[in-house]
């Protein structure tokens, strides 16, 4: 079987409608324990005390704000080359969902950075990066919404994230770039010889499950909602020309 077969649209919404249920129910089951689990069964960090539970929200919906991203670019690039509708459209129904991940992000972090730094926002270079990030979320979504011709708005918001795409990856290895930022490191990282304590280490690993299966969901209810606009809209285009 061909993964580009997936972009059949029949054979999208076939094969996510028999998805979507398990994928729905484990999101909730996942995001349940998780949060349950961190916010009520974990104790106070010794420094940070009980805010330091804000990274059961916080670090999956950051990750998943980024990562919203480059899955766009992924879809965008598909488009350029391949010119296969349901990736255009996927990177379309995956915006609004990136852009509130990155809200949440934002959020949460001026809630735990107001009693650590005592303040609500610095100009941090990971927090710089990551707002004009949501910004970029902003444009790409109005952009869509500007252009009546799908296939157009699909070429130049294709563009779009291939520039914000570089704010993703410095919203990500901002930390890295530049030393003076106030913001930490990374708290799960492949290449790190210790993460957070095992304590936080797996309610945290459950969460950002939930986060990321959440996501998947939301992408294959909202690309399906996005092919049945396009039908309508092309069907309403027929009855006018008839």
């Amino acid at each position: 079987m061909s993964f580009w077969e997936y972009a059949n649209p029949v054979k999208f919404i076939r094969t996510t409608d028999r998805l979507l249920p398990w994928l729905s129910v484990t999101a909730v089951l996942c995001l349940a324990v998780g949060l349950i689990w961190g916010f009520f069964f974990t104790p106070d960090d010794f420094r940070q005390g009980s805010t330091v539970k804000i990274i059961y929200l916080h670090v999956p919906s950051a990750l998943m704000a980024i990562n919203a991203w480059l899955m766009m670019l992924v879809a965008s690039i598909i488009w350029i080359v391949r010119r296969h509708h349901v990736s255009a459209l996927a990177a379309r129904a995956a915006a609004p969902v990136g852009a509130m991940m990155t809200v949440i992000a934002l959020a949460t972090g001026a809630i735990w950075g107001q009693p650590m730094w005592g303040t609500w926002w610095v100009w941090d270079p990971r927090l710089t990066s990551f707002l004009i990030l949501f910004l970029f979320y902003l444009g790409y979504i109005a952009l869509w919404s500007a252009i009546e011709d799908d296939d157009t708005a699909a070429d130049l918001t294709s563009i779009l994230c291939l520039v914000g795409s570089v704010f993703a990856l410095l919203s990500r290895y901002a930390v890295l770039f530049w030393n003076q930022g106030l913001h930490q490191g990374a708290s799960l990282s492949l290449d790190k010889e210790e993460n957070v304590h095992d304590v936080f280490y797996f309610p945290l690993l459950v969460s950002i499950a939930g986060f990321v299966l959440l996501f998947i969901a939301l992408v294959f209810l909202r690309t399906q909602t996005e092919i049945r606009a396009r039908r309508a809209r092309a069907l309403q285009a027929r009855e006018r020309l008839a």
